[in-house]
């Protein structure tokens, strides 16, 4: 486990700083965000520190989607709805200040939709494509994935 001195949730993971830990496992945190956008709003955190999910040894972040999935699973049990199209939510995961990313440590948020107003509110800004520049992208994307493998 890798982690930060001055790190919030690094902190939390210590038992630091208190938290509502609703899920741990030995490479997983989960717990109440203190400034949900909507009841149930739960972080989803490695515990390794990093800043960025390449960062993150794949290890931990395998533990990462079966926790969140157990997490709306419960949250729509909590909410007495039946897991199906009643219970709607989001999982959110920011890179950087610019992406939005408020705590220098790769977390997952699961925030539950209760309705339009509630949860997390998306505009998402398409633009048009140009279908030559996306077909060159796309031949430096696969390239660049095969030189990872």
């Amino acid at each position: 486990m890798s982690s930060s001195a001055s790190c919030l949730f690094c902190r939390i993971i210590k038992g630091e700083i208190p938290s509502f830990k609703v899920y741990e496992t030995s490479k997983v945190y989960a717990f109440l965000d203190i400034g949900p956008t909507a009841e149930g709003h739960t972080l989803v955190i490695p515990k390794y520190h990093g800043r960025f999910l390449q960062d993150i040894p794949d290890d931990y972040l395998a533990e990462i989607a079966p926790a969140a999935k157990k997490i709306a699973i419960a949250l729509g049990a909590v909410k007495d709805a039946p897991f199906d199209a009643k219970f709607q939510y989001n999982i959110l995961q920011n890179n950087g200040p610019s992406a939005h990313q408020v705590i220098e440590h790769v977390h997952f948020h699961v925030m539950p939709k209760p309705s339009e107003d509630e949860g997390l509110i998306v505009g998402w800004p398409g633009k048009a494509t140009d279908m030559d520049k996306l077909k060159d992208l796309h031949a430096k994307l696969v390239d660049s994935i095969a030189k990872l493998e």
